[in-house]
């Protein structure tokens, strides 16, 4: 068994099963909770909370429902109408209710004298603490009095009954998130042990078939020598194939022939693999990165199993050959243990099995592309893609290792510095990772006010040290040891891990993680380095030109509107963008009624955030949290921006409408999603799917440009500058590196390639400089 009786059996069980949990020391379940919300409210996915905490009811907002759990089998689906409903004002007034009334259970003083009905009828008619207490005139004057003599309580109470929305959870894509395949042999000897048989005929768990029973779903495979599955693959003129990770295995289906090999030698490697073999796989990226260091040429490749599976169903998040097997095969097929050569014997019967399935799959797939128009994208942009990503995993970016060490060097002086002083402070050294030994240094040694309580201490979260800054030092020096601390965790040392013998860093990128068709990448994840503060500068430094090379750097200007421009047909928009004028200088324009002059920063600023809040299909409420005003300011911004653009106004309505009619939203270019939210009886659930409904067509469409600009590029550097490869792809940006001298060609090859990747009725402009590191040629 791969467990023990040491392990947290609960924990075990979850990973087993597939289901991603979290764990943040300090920090409460609540305010991980709230920070997942928000972040999917950000990203544009649905959330739905399952709790016994009454105090997750203030998450609840347009994206994010609450069920909440009562007894062993009773629960309450909330969303804002039934919030509303029960309480009678919205669900963030929730925290007005508990700052007034309190809550013993988690600490909460409230306002002594003032109940749950008073404070709720106090609510309902004034709408909020601070409206309340900007009526005590209007109120009778003993509740006045015990009002005005529990104010400070009650701003306190208001502190404590937040949830935070920033908890530092490590959290890449949010589809990362989704429920994975459960390890069914794992789940059996767990359950088997614990003497779970419910949860073992919930999963239908059985015991793992024997290698003699697997062999039974087989075909007439037999072992085939190099000469014999090459001759057999001409005559059929095609192959299917399955290939171990590291190549120590084949299987090959060629006609009516099922052959194996093991240990295939590199010549039959470069003849199976060479372009003039037509051939149907799974996961090709992968195995043509794992050619490229083998220095095995390939070509021929005509399918691509999860690439097709996944633009069938871009939500799934399971694109294995079992996954795929059930779902449109129906199909049970035990999951993959040819990787695993501790019985060569099981792990070939695994090949074989797979390698039916594959097999099967194309037959079945590729009629689907063809009727759901997919054939064009998934040849163009997805399978024409897979070498170039190869290529770009195999090359790596050269890293400076001795600057990253350097950078970590300092940055730990610093932390020595800082940890110092605040132990000085102290009276004697303190964790100041524990956010428990933090509060009591902070509020009962310094006597600082605490503004803040979790169930373990005092809260010591962003929010409180930033409204306790100017205070104490002490504050401002532990904010900097956070913040130096991360990144040297995240950034110098996290990085300095990854660099190879070389000197080079690779990501892996990931092609079926997102349902926009956007990539991914990971290990490290270099898509999430800061562009525009000083921080992800100094990283950005660290990226350098190999001896000689120089990097060119482009990006597109403002894709994602001029697709939405082009989109909407919207004239004002169009014109701004043919005259090549500031964008959001020129919404501002429209939006304030003032010539292009007379727009201030601050105007510009929020101009900008309503042209890219529009794309995201965002709400009045979160662009008033993005602005910090009113929720009735952000409503007028919009309804402005739409009056005067009101070719994008009726656009948002016909993509809405066009979804629910066809059931999905679709690309320019024919990638779809599809959107069963849309015919839900649910609000919330609608409302989501009109969110994608309208961003999904431009987030779409401009990832499907940046993969066929990715293939011209890669395709014509080849022809005409082979000594220049691309490096790195972030969201609608390319770095490639050259010779110093053929900088400038490489340059306009990509500006050249990019703009001309999709024909649009606005200029598609790609903009492209230079320089000895990222961060110069940035």
């Amino acid at each position: 068994a791969r467990f023990n009786g040491s392990l947290d059996h609960t924990f075990f069980m979850l990973d087993a099963m597939g289901v991603t949990r979290f764990e943040l020391d300090g920090w409460e379940a609540d305010d991980i909770l709230g920070t997942l919300a928000s972040r999917c409210a950000r990203d544009g996915w649905e959330c739905l909370l399952v709790t016994g905490d009454r105090d997750c009811l203030q998450l609840i907002d347009g994206s994010t429902r609450v069920r909440l759990l009562s007894g062993k089998s009773d629960s309450t689906l909330y969303d804002e109408a039934v919030f509303r409903e029960e309480y009678g004002f919205p669900p963030p007034r929730l925290v007005d209710l508990k700052a007034l009334m309190g809550d013993s259970s988690d600490n909460i003083p409230g306002v002594p004298g003032v109940g749950s009905k008073t404070a709720s009828d106090l609510l309902r008619t004034y709408g909020s603490l601070e409206e309340v207490y900007g009526h005590l005139a209007d109120l009778k004057p003993a509740a006045a009095k015990k009002l005005e003599a529990g104010r400070e309580s009650a701003l306190l109470s208001y502190r404590l009954a937040v949830i935070s929305r920033e908890a530092p959870v490590e959290l890449g894509s949010l589809n990362a998130l989704q429920r994975r395949e459960p390890d069914r042999e794992t789940l059996y000897a767990l359950f088997t042990r614990l003497e779970f048989s419910r949860l073992m005929e919930v999963y239908g768990l059985t015991p793992p078939a024997s290698s003699g029973e697997a062999a039974k779903a087989g075909a007439a495979w037999r072992e085939g020598s190099p000469e014999e599955i090459l001759a057999a693959c001409g005559s059929a003129g095609r192959a299917v194939f399955l290939t171990t990770g590291d190549l120590r295995a084949i299987a090959v289906l060629a006609g009516d022939a099922a052959y194996t090999l093991r240990d295939p030698d590199p010549d039959f490697l470069r003849a199976f693999f060479s372009p003039d073999l037509p051939k149907a796989g799974t996961e090709l990226k992968d195995l043509m990165t794992v050619l490229l260091e083998r220095s095995i040429p390939f070509g021929g490749f005509t399918f691509d199993a999860a690439l097709c599976a996944w633009l069938l169903d871009p939500t799934d998040g399971n694109y294995s050959l079992p996954r795929c097997a059930k779902k449109l095969l129906d199909r049970d097929l035990p999951d993959a243990a040819y990787d695993d050569w501790s019985d060569p014997e099981k792990a070939l019967e695994s090949l074989r099995l797979h390698a039916e399935a594959l097999g099967d799959l194309e037959k079945r797939i590729l009629p689907l592309m063809e009727e759901q128009g997919l054939t064009d994208l998934f040849r163009q942009a997805e399978l024409a893609l897979c070498p170039v990503l190869a290529e770009m995993e195999h090359t790596g970016f050269s890293v400076d290792r001795d600057a990253l060490l350097r950078f970590g060097r300092a940055l730990g002086d610093g932390i020595d510095r800082l940890q110092q002083s605040l132990y000085a402070r102290a009276g004697g050294p303190i964790n100041l990772n524990s956010p428990k030994q933090l509060g009591v240094f902070l509020f009962e040694t310094l006597g600082l006010p605490p503004l803040g309580k979790t169930k373990s201490g005092y809260s010591t979260n962003i929010e409180v040290l930033e409204k306790l800054r100017a205070k104490h030092p002490a504050v401002e020096e532990i904010m900097q040891y956070r913040q130096l601390s991360k990144l040297k965790g995240t950034y110098a040392d996290g990085l300095t891990k990854y660099i190879g013998p070389d000197g080079r860093i690779r990501t892996r990128f990931h092609m079926t993680a997102t349902a926009t068709g956007r990539l991914s990448s990971s290990d490290p994840n270099l898509q999430n380095i800061p562009v525009r503060t000083e921080l992800g500068g100094e990283v950005r430094k660290m990226f350098v030109a190999s001896p000689g090379c120089v990097l060119v750097d482009a990006d597109y200007s403002q894709i994602e509107l001029r697709i939405l421009s082009h989109l909407s047909g919207d004239r004002v928009m169009q014109q701004a963008f043919r005259e090549g004028e500031d964008i959001h200088r020129a919404t501002a324009a429209q939006v304030f009624g003032v010539s292009p002059e007379e727009v201030t920063g601050l105007m510009r600023s929020r101009a900008k955030a309503v042209n890219f809040g529009i794309v995201y299909g965002i709400s009045d409420f979160s662009l008033a949290q993005d602005l910090h005003i009113t929720r009735n300011e952000a409503r007028q911004y919009m309804d402005s921006y739409l009056e005067r653009f009101s070719g994008v106004r009726s656009y948002m309505k016909e993509a809405v409408e066009k979804a629910k009619k066809d059931g999905y939203a679709v690309t320019m270019f024919g990638r779809r999603r599809y959107l069963p939210e849309l015919r839900s009886s649910n609000f919330n659930l609608r409302s989501f799917g009109e969110r994608v409904a309208l961003n999904m067509p431009v987030q779409g469409t401009a990832a499907d440009i940046i993969k066929l600009a990715m293939v011209r590029v890669f395709r014509r550097f080849r022809e005409e500058l082979p000594a220049a490869r691309l490096l790195l792809q972030v969201h609608d940006e390319l770095i490639a590196e050259c010779p110093a001298e053929l900088g400038e060609q490489a340059a306009r090859i990509l500006e050249e390639e990019m703009s001309a990747a999709a024909s649009l009725d606005v200029p598609l402009l790609a903009e492209a400089h230079m320089g000895a590191s990222w961060y110069d040629a940035k």
